[in-house]
């Protein structure tokens, strides 16, 4: 029998609702997920990133994914929920979720689902009992005007941040570092030119989109775009990836210019819907590739492109593995 639990929160996710309750979801969590707790986390980011890339050193090849795009994030999002420093079950149950992408290997992931939804119920108690100085704390005790979060919205928004705070990093990360191989001169100006980091992670959301597509939308009254009739009761699914190419409003959409201004992509979305984490999203890409473009500064893909695999989900973008061979 399927867990109505796990159905519960992902209905309750912030993503799948409009306001009011999308407001009010997201000003309680955005009491404690704050822009200064983000920047507090950059000391961890670069102690994180060092100890990934001191590994990495020992290696002539490595896979740029497994070995480093994965588990900065994956600890980081880990870090900050509280899980227990030698807690591994949380990392496995990712990378199974991970290794799925539709259909059949959808199914095939509901004992992991229902693993991680019971994961995280015994993870809300211990922190009610037991509160540290970590996020889901703190979502324990947040209250707005007399309200709180239920134990499905709590569930809802964990799963949430820790897919959007980890698995969408690794995606810019991996995309990343692979367009930058598939496009030396860009390379090469971000290593002569290292202060164009900020500009360089823009241009790799727009251009590699580590988010292809939005959570669903539903017309509520007849409309027209764009010459198209959409009836009332449909179901929209943006393609954010589409828009990120648009030459309407990127000249040269299909460049990669890491010195591109204006660059008003639509990576984290926009309006009510746009993403909480984006702050973490971008401070961690900067110093992941800050950091490794230090350490080696002479990559190479030790793969031909054609052979590298995609994860096959529509929503998300990202390589399953991105071998590198290590030039320092």
């Amino acid at each position: 029998m399927v867990n109505p639990g796990i159905f519960r929160a992902f209905l309750n996710s912030m993503v799948m609702v409009d306001n009011p309750n999308h407001a009010r979801l997201r000003n309680l969590v955005h009491k404690v997920f704050t822009p200064k707790m983000i920047q507090q986390l950059s000391t961890r980011i670069d102690e994180i990133s060092d100890d990934l890339l001191d590994q990495m050193a020992k290696k002539t090849t490595v896979d740029l994914i497994a070995d480093f795009a994965l588990p900065l994030p994956l600890t980081i999002i880990s870090d900050m929920m509280g899980v227990p420093p030698g807690d591994r079950s949380l990392r496995k149950m990712i990378s199974r979720l991970l290794d799925a992408s539709s259909g059949l290997g959808m199914l095939q992931q509901f004992p992991n689902a229902f693993a991680m939804h019971r994961f995280f119920k015994k993870l809300i108690a211990l922190r009610r009992h037991q509160p540290q100085d970590d996020l889901i704390s703190a979502l324990v005790q947040v209250e707005e005007q007399g309200d709180s979060l239920s134990e499905d919205e709590l569930i809802a928004m964990l799963l949430l941040l820790l897919l959007a705070g980890h698995e969408t990093i690794v995606n810019l990360i991996g995309n990343g570092t692979l367009a930058l191989l598939e496009h030396p001169d860009q390379f090469e100006k971000l290593k002569v030119k290292p202060d164009l980091i900020e500009s360089a992670i823009e241009e790799i959301l727009r251009f590699t989109n580590p988010v292809q597509q939005i959570a669903p939308r539903y017309t509520i009254e007849d409309v027209e775009l764009g010459g198209h009739f959409i009836a009332k009761g449909t179901t929209v699914i943006v393609g954010i990836a589409s828009a990120n190419r648009d030459e309407t409003a990127f000249p040269n959409a299909d460049q990669f210019d890491i010195a591109r201004t204006p660059n008003q992509h639509i990576a984290f979305g926009q309006g009510i819907h746009y993403c909480l984490g984006a702050p973490l999203a971008r401070l961690e890409g900067k110093i992941a590739f800050n950091a490794l473009l230090a350490r080696f500064s002479n990559l190479e893909l030790a793969a031909s492109p054609q052979t590298l695999e995609w994860r096959g989900g529509p929503s998300l973008r990202g390589l399953k593995r991105l071998p590198i061979r290590l030039k320092a």
